[in-house]
C-alpha cells in the first residue's frame, strides 16, 4: 500500500487512449466500496468519457480544470445531503479510493475540487455541471476526478520528502521519532 500511495501523483496530462470499459467498472467498484459514516452512502456518481461532455467539464472553474478536456473520462462525485451529515467527508473517501484504484491500473487522476468553487462570476461551478449533467437541486457536487492513460512522469514521493513535523506524540507539538527507512 505505501508503494501505491507513494507512486500516486495527480496528473494533468493524458494519453489521446480511451480507458476500457472493465477498467471504468473497477473504478466505479472501488468508489462503492469506499466506507461511509454508518454505512448510510449518501453518494452518487456519473462516469462521464463524452468527448463534447468533457470539453465543457473543463470550463467548469476560471482555474483548475482546462486539462479535463484530455482526460479519457471523468467521474463526478456526487452528495446527498439529507441523507447524511457527513456527505462531504463520505464524497470525499469515495474520491480518494478511486485515485487509489486509478493509481493501481496505471492509470492517472487529479481530484478537480468542485464544492464552493466558482464557474465564473456570477454562476457556481456546481450551477454549471448541475446543467450539463442534469443533476437535481437536492443532490450536491463534492469533486470530479479525472481519468486517463498518464502522459506525464512524475518522481515517485521518497520518506525523507515527508513533512514528519507535522506529526505530534500524545499532545500537540510534542515531537514523534521516526525512523527514516524505506
Amino acid at each position: 500500500m505505501l508503494e501505491l500511495l507513494r507512486k500516486r501523483r495527480s496528473i494533468r496530462k493524458y494519453q489521446n487512449k480511451e480507458v476500457e470499459k472493465d477498467k471504468i467498472e473497477q473504478l466505479i467498484k472501488a468508489a462503492l466500496l469506499s466506507p461511509s459514516s454508518r454505512n448510510i452512502c449518501p453518494w452518487e456518481f456519473i462516469v462521464v468519457n463524452e468527448k463534447e461532455k468533457l470539453i465543457k467539464l473543463s470550463q467548469t472553474k476560471e482555474h483548475g480544470s482546462v486539462f479535463l478536456k484530455d482526460a479519457s473520462c471523468a467521474i463526478v462525485v456526487l452528495g446527498d445531503s439529507a441523507k447524511s451529515d457527513v456527505w462531504i467527508e463520505d464524497a470525499s473517501i469515495a474520491s480518494i479510493f478511486t485515485h487509489l484504484m486509478a493509481e493501481s491500473m496505471d492509470l492517472g487522476s487529479c481530484w478537480i475540487q468542485i464544492r464552493n468553487r466558482m464557474h465564473n462570476k456570477t454562476k457556481t461551478s456546481e450551477q454549471y455541471i448541475r446543467e450539463i449533467l442534469n443533476i437535481p437541486q437536492h443532490i450536491s457536487i463534492e469533486s470530479i476526478i479525472a481519468i486517463g492513460y498518464k502522459n506525464e512522469d512524475k518522481k515517485v514521493r521518497a520518506d525523507d520528502e515527508l513533512n514528519y513535523n507535522k506529526v505530534f506524540f500524545n499532545e500537540y507539538n510534542k515531537a514523534f521519532a521516526f525512523s527514516h527507512s524505506e
